[in-house]
């Protein structure tokens, strides 16, 4: 099953846009990537509102938070820290605020059968496997290949970051280390048609994140401040 629904339609694509350019399936991988791409577009620049939308929220919520913050780090009182943190879920509660909400996982998701698909299809096709693209063969491991792809995947996410809010920022700073090393990790025994299809991928990412900035941009939003009535004399 996993061969007739992924891997033979990957080596279809593969081969179809390989006629496309005259037998090049270098460029054959780069158009396939591109057009993965634009099928998780929809749902990429969905999750990139999302992200917006959060940022915005977590802006109008940032004094109060920050205030409850500073109690935290004050008081040693477990009870009083459990009643503080209960003031926080309070603040998201209000605002409509969800933290985990905002780093969707469906693209990620969706992306890995695909890969897999991907592998097997140059794995089982020598035609694939044995084709030279620019300095190197699609179907053998090659190490400026496998850097250039960890390099583009840190770079794009350097990038990501200007849509994360400094709390984002912090919790995603492990998985952005994380990635390029895993991408440099198994491309290194990997033919290098992965981390080709890494590389054009990675780019194409940092245009989104442009694309979803022009789209989503908005005003920088009122935080909410709490006002102090004025006595009379």
């Amino acid at each position: 099953m996993f061969h007739k629904y992924l891997v033979e339609p990957m080596n279809f694509l593969i081969h179809s846009f390989a006629e496309l350019t005259n037998g090049n399936f270098g460029l054959a991988i780069i158009l396939l990537t591109l057009l993965i791409r634009l099928v998780l577009l929809p749902f990429m620049l969905k999750q990139y509102k999302t992200q917006q939308g959060f940022k915005e929220k977590m802006a109008v919520i940032k004094p109060e938070m920050d205030e409850i913050q500073k109690k935290l780090k004050a008081t040693k009182d477990p009870a009083e820290q459990k009643k503080l943190q209960t003031e926080m879920m309070g603040i998201y509660r209000k605002h409509n605020v969800n933290p985990l909400a905002s780093m969707g996982c469906l693209p990620l998701l969706i992306q890995m059968p695909i890969l897999m698909g991907l592998y097997y299809a140059i794995r089982g096709s020598h035609e694939i496997a044995s084709h030279n693209f620019l300095w190197f063969n699609l179907g053998s491991p090659d190490i400026i290949m496998t850097l250039l792809a960890g390099v583009i995947y840190f770079l794009q996410f350097k990038v990501s970051q200007l849509s994360m809010t400094p709390e984002q920022q912090k919790q995603m700073k492990f998985m952005g280390l994380i990635s390029p090393i895993m991408i440099m990790f198994v491309s290194f025994s990997a033919p290098a048609a992965l981390p080709l299809y890494w590389s054009a991928s990675g780019l194409f990412l940092m245009g989104q994140t442009f694309l979803g900035q022009r789209l989503y941009k908005s005003p920088n939003p009122e935080p909410t401040t709490t006002t102090t009535p004025i006595k009379e004399k």
